[in-house]
């Protein structure tokens, strides 16, 4: 069962496991990866994000790119067509 902070992704993730297999489980800036007990540090595969913490990042990506867009107007007419186009999606579905 996916908890709050999960997503369908998520749990997609986790289909990466192997049944019998033990597991380390660590969490590095908001991720979390798996590796097989015994295997070398890096043959570790991420199997989750922290949500809120990804959510966050995109916002302040996306308020760098809005502000930016001020005074680019290349990337202000991109986002000008990316606000039509959610719009458009929103209310076609």
């Amino acid at each position: 069962m996916m908890t709050s902070k999960e997503t369908p992704w998520d749990m997609l993730k986790m289909g990466n496991l192997k049944p019998d297999a033990k597991y380390i489980y660590e969490k590095a800036d908001g991720i979390t990866y798996a590796r097989e007990f015994g295997a070398p540090h890096n043959e570790r595969f991420e199997i989750g994000r922290d949500y809120q913490r990804f959510l966050k990042d995109e916002l302040r990506l996306w308020e760098e790119i809005v502000r930016e867009g001020r005074t680019n107007a290349a990337l202000q007419e991109s986002l000008n067509r990316v606000k039509i186009l959610y719009h458009l999606s929103k209310n076609n579905g």
